[in-house]
C-alpha cells in the first residue's frame, strides 16, 4: 500500500524527476485534462473534488514517509492546482499549454494567500490547497488571457 501511495503522491513518479519536480508533475495534468474535459461541467467539478480528496490523503501519507510535509517529491498538489485553473474549459493546446504556464507562474510566486498556506499548513491539506488557491489565481489569468487574445 504504502508504494501505491508514493505512486499517486508523485503522480506516476514524475515527482522524481531531478529537476523541477513540481514541473514534472504539473505534466501529469494534461493528459488528466484531456480526460475530464469532455465531461459535464458538474461532472468535471466532481471528478475534480474527487481527484483533491485523493491528493489531500496522498499527499498527507507520503509527508508522513518522507518526514516533510511537502516533500519534492510530492507532485499529486500540482495535478490539483493545475485542474483547477483549466477547470470547465474545453481542451485544446492553447487552453492546456497557457494554463500550465499559469499555473506554474503563480505556484512558484506563492501570492497571498498562497504563500500564508504554504508557510502554516504543513500537512496533505496545506500542501494540496496552496496549489488549489495558486491553481484559482492561475485560472484567472488563463481566462484574461485568451480573451485578450481573442481565443
Amino acid at each position: 500500500m504504502r508504494r501505491f501511495t508514493l505512486l499517486l503522491a508523485s503522480n506516476g513518479g514524475l515527482g522524481y524527476a531531478p529537476v523541477a519536480s513540481g514541473t514534472f508533475g504539473t505534466l501529469a495534468g494534461l493528459p488528466v485534462f484531456w480526460l475530464l474535459a469532455g465531461l459535464s461541467p458538474a461532472g468535471y467539478l466532481l471528478a475534480w473534488a474527487g481527484i483533491t480528496a485523493v491528493a489531500v490523503w496522498a499527499a498527507g501519507e507520503a509527508g508522513r514517509h518522507y518526514g516533510v510535509a511537502d516533500d519534492g517529491r510530492i507532485v499529486i498538489d500540482e495535478l490539483s492546482g493545475y485542474l483547477a485553473t483549466v477547470a470547465l474549459l474545453p481542451w485544446n493546446w492553447p487552453n492546456a499549454l497557457l494554463g500550465f504556464v499559469w499555473f506554474r507562474v503563480f505556484d512558484i510566486l506563492k501570492p497571498p494567500p498562497v504563500g500564508w498556506i504554504d508557510r502554516r499548513c504543513k500537512n496533505g491539506f496545506g500542501v494540496v490547497f496552496d496549489d488549489v488557491a495558486a491553481g484559482i489565481y492561475a485560472a484567472i489569468a488563463l481566462r484574461a488571457t485568451l480573451w485578450l487574445l481573442g481565443i
